[in-house]
């Protein structure tokens, strides 16, 4: 058990490396030193967050603010709450606390372009963090694969559904820039397939609930539904809901991402297809070294990629996501330390937990 636990691991660990193979202030905590330095004295560091309604925002922020803090760097939380006027406000404030990085997680890819370069004007390393602010000109972003994710949910489907036929897509906003990565990849890999996309929409603001009226109309034209992607595990909770109204769940292939522990249960429980697992406690712990790096003048490692935010081309630390199905739930997610087996199994009988 030990060295299969190891080998997980070092599996996800290991997606940093592969991907280079080939060439009104909302505070959730504020200057959160670390014990017995001095904030005024160390490295400070400024982070905005679009909103903690996804699941896996709680999971980035706390691992970012406790490896800042090993490191002996301060680190300022602002949540806008999904209003993109607060986080340019709450931006604007963090530049003004003489911070030496900002890290943004944006509400709205487009909008933020003017107060990043506002930032950096006044000699602030920043960092766009999973999700690509365009026009900015940042010194890095940091983010996975998101095209690689759409090809892992298309593949899901082509391989569960081998017979083809209808699919809904019920995705998040388009003001995400991952979004769009997303579904080129979704897209590029079913061309060719006997797949068809007869429904699609995009949940405003990430706003999972709305998913429920849309499966509902959609369900109503297309009733002979196969499968569904959903731009996230949040959406497809919502998703799974409706067809459990109509005794559709398990019947419909559903494919989600991000390793919600909700979204793990149902997988095992037979329910949800496949989650395209991203290591977001890697990602964030990378995120909160770099940071530190580069506020010290130091150089960085393993930049292997660049992309370009529509103002050139920016530095792009880029890690791979991995299909968790029930095949290979233990390995990745309970072997390798993101939920426990007691939680992911927690609605199937003992005896098939341990089959």
């Amino acid at each position: 058990m030990k060295k299969r636990k190891r080998l997980a691991l070092c599996l996800v660990c290991l997606c940093l490396l592969f991907s280079g193979c080939t060439a009104g202030k909302t505070e959730e905590s504020v200057d959160m030193a670390a014990d017995g330095g001095d904030a005024a004295d160390g490295v400070k560091i400024g982070i905005s967050f679009d909103s903690f309604v996804i699941e896996r925002w709680i999971r980035d922020r706390d691992v970012f603010v406790s490896t800042a803090k090993r490191l002996g760097a301060s680190v300022n939380v602002q949540n806008a709450n999904g209003d993109v006027e607060e986080q340019i406000s709450q931006i604007e404030y963090l530049i003004g606390k003489d911070i030496d990085v900002l890290v943004v997680v944006p509400a709205d890819c487009d909008a933020l372009s003017g107060v990043m370069k506002k930032a950096k004007e006044a000699g602030i390393k920043t960092i766009s963090y999973d999700r690509l602010i365009q026009n900015a000109d940042s010194d890095l972003y940091m983010s996975f694969d998101n095209t690689a994710v759409g090809t892992l949910m298309a593949q899901a489907l082509k391989n569960s559904i081998p017979e083809g036929g209808d699919i809904f897509m019920i995705q998040g906003p388009d003001e995400d820039n991952n979004v769009k990565l997303v579904r080129s990849g979704f897209d590029a890999e079913i061309e060719d397939s006997n797949l068809n996309v007869v429904y699609k929409a995009s949940c405003a603001g990430w706003m999972a609930e709305e998913a429920v009226d849309y499966v509902r109309e959609a369900l109503k034209e297309y009733p002979d539904v196969k499968g569904i992607m959903c731009g996230n595990d949040d959406i497809a909770t919502q998703v799974i809901r409706v067809l459990t109204e109509n005794r559709r769940a398990g019947d419909v292939k559903v494919v989600g991402q991000d390793g919600d522990l909700a979204a793990c249960q149902r997988i095992v429980e037979g329910t949800q297809t496949m989650t395209a697992f991203k290591s977001v406690e890697l990602l964030a712990k990378i995120a909160a070294e770099y940071a530190v790096k580069m506020a010290k003048g130091e150089e960085l490692e393993r930049i292997y990629y660049s992309i370009d935010d529509g103002s050139g081309e920016i530095p792009f630390l880029r890690l791979m996501p991995i299909a968790v199905t029930e095949k290979n739930m233990d390995e990745i997610i309970i072997e390798g330390g993101y939920h426990s087996m007691e939680d992911v199994y927690l609605n199937v009988p003992p005896a098939a937990a341990t089959e």
